[in-house]
Formats: C-alpha cells, sequence, structure tokens
C-alpha cells in the first residue's frame, strides 16, 4: 500500500492517542500538507514494510526505533503539527482525511 493506505488503514486506528490544540500530542487530520510530515511518514511506511516481515521482534523494533520516535516529533509542541487544530478522546483513532490522489511523495513520484 502506499503512506496514505499505510496512515489511514493502520497507524492512524492503530496509534490512539488524546490529541488537542494545546495537548501534549497534535495531529492534522490532512497531514499531506506538511512536507516533514509526509517524509517520516513514508520513512515510516518504508521501515513497517520491512519490519513486519522479520518475524519474533520485528514489530517490537518498529514500534520501539521508528514509530514512537518519529511520532513523538510529528506531535510534539513544536512539531509540524503544533498549529493544527484536530481533536480526539482518549483511545479514539487518529482522525484522517483521505490524501488528494494529485498529492506527490518526498521522492517527487505521485501517490
Amino acid at each position: 500500500p502506499d503512506v496514505d493506505a499505510f496512515v489511514r488503514g493502520f497507524l492512524a486506528p492503530a496509534y490512539r492517542r488524546e490529541v488537542s490544540p494545546r495537548g501534549e500530542s497534535r495531529w492534522d487530520l490532512e497531514w499531506w500538507h506538511h512536507p516533514e510530515a509526509v517524509a517520516r511518514l513514508e520513512a515510516l511506511h518504508l521501515a513497517w514494510e520491512a519490519l513486519r516481515l522479520e518475524g519474533a521482534t520485528g514489530m517490537s523494533v518498529w514500534w520501539r526505533d521508528h514509530a514512537d520516535y518519529h511520532l513523538a516529533v510529528l506531535m510534539g509542541p513544536t512539531g509540524p503539527f503544533a498549529r493544527t487544530s484536530a481533536t480526539t478522546e482518549s483511545g479514539e483513532p487518529l482522525p484522517c482525511a483521505p490524501r488528494p490522489a494529485a498529492t506527490t511523495t518526498t521522492t517527487g513520484a505521485a501517490s
């Protein structure tokens, strides 16, 4: 799948956090408007594709070394989502709008 399918189909439902404009965690349902977010989420997607096939510890390594690190940067108070207004309650999936078909990846390929 492409990065949008990864974010909406796996990451947003799996990484449930309370998000708010003034809280500890922030999120933008239109994440593709932030070049840093696109680059980091594409990196997370590629690492996920590789590590999910590694058996016993692959996904643990992905969560610890990749997801936890990049999502803390993205969702932190100084990250690219710092000025966004999305809100969720604890335990809800991260909100996501479908990414428009004409947007491009960090490599310049349409996705």
